[in-house]
């Protein structure tokens, strides 16, 4: 038998916070599933976790991201160079909007 028994008013705050429409049924399911979720919990709070390190993946994660360095810098010139149109060194473009 569930040790944690889920009240009718937490599974009605739940389905309110998913937007689910739960039926009669539909809510006795879902208070028995969540009642085993955390009897499950509640065992894997038993086992004995001396000596291991908390870790937030269970594979190793790295970045793999570079540094974010500034290669070509300020050359406004050569990026306007083949510009169709341009004033006051930047793009000139058509108007969009009235």
């Amino acid at each position: 038998m569930a040790k944690n028994v889920i009240s009718d008013e937490t599974i009605e705050y739940v389905g309110i916070l998913a937007k689910l429409d739960l039926s009669g049924a539909e809510k006795e399911q879902a208070k028995a599933d969540m009642g085993n979720m955390l009897d499950y919990i509640d065992m894997l709070n038993e086992l004995d976790t001396t000596g291991v390190e908390p870790m937030s993946h269970v594979f190793p994660v790295h970045n793999v991201f570079r540094e974010d360095v500034v290669a070509n810098g300020d050359d406004r010139e050569n990026m306007l160079a083949n510009a169709p149109e341009k004033k006051d060194g930047c793009y000139k473009v058509p108007k969009t909007v009235e």
